[in-house]
């Protein structure tokens, strides 16, 4: 089955072949060494599953960091990186469901672009996606999501999104 937003794009938005299009949305989210062992690990990739359909994958360091704690090999993030129908449902959420729920949310800012037209915002908590439970939460976290484009500028970019219905800030 097509998601609603990737039909919408091929229908209305997809003009020519040299069109930007989106590539992929990747999540992310850094823990501390301290919560390596604990439940909030455990907990941070059950809420990821929930919020994307997808299995998480869990970054492990590649070497020991004496002032940060950390071990080689300590598992010190969680990450989903999402393409074709997992992408287009997760951005419809997002846009629809999500980002309106956020308390006196005037618009994502425009200045969040990379320079070479992929966009980059952090949400402070994981309690604005309606799939996760307020009962079921262990410990408020943030996440980093990366939207990944084919635009080759920022105004490509941003138009791209824009068209989507990405709310930006005037």
């Amino acid at each position: 089955m097509t998601e609603r937003l990737r039909q919408y794009f091929n229908e209305n938005i997809l003009i020519s072949p040299y069109h930007p299009k989106l590539e992929k949305i990747v999540l992310n989210r850094g823990l501390k060494s301290k919560d390596e062992d604990t439940p909030i690990f455990e907990s941070s990739l059950q809420e990821f599953q929930q919020i994307t359909g997808q299995k998480a994958l869990i970054h492990n360091s590649k070497r020991p960091i004496a002032g940060f704690n950390i071990r080689k090999k300590m598992s010190i993030g969680v990450t989903v990186i999402l393409r074709n129908n997992f992408m287009y449902g997760f951005l419809d959420r997002l846009i629809n469901l999500t980002l309106p729920r956020i308390r006196d949310f005037n618009g994502l800012s425009v200045k969040s672009f990379d320079g070479c037209g992929n966009y980059n915002f952090g949400l402070d908590e994981q309690l604005m996606f309606p799939e996760i439970k307020y009962d079921k939460v262990k410990q408020i976290r943030g996440m980093d999501i990366a939207i990944v484009t084919t635009a080759k500028t920022n105004y490509e970019g941003f138009i791209l999104l824009q068209a989507f219905g990405m709310p930006f800030k005037k």
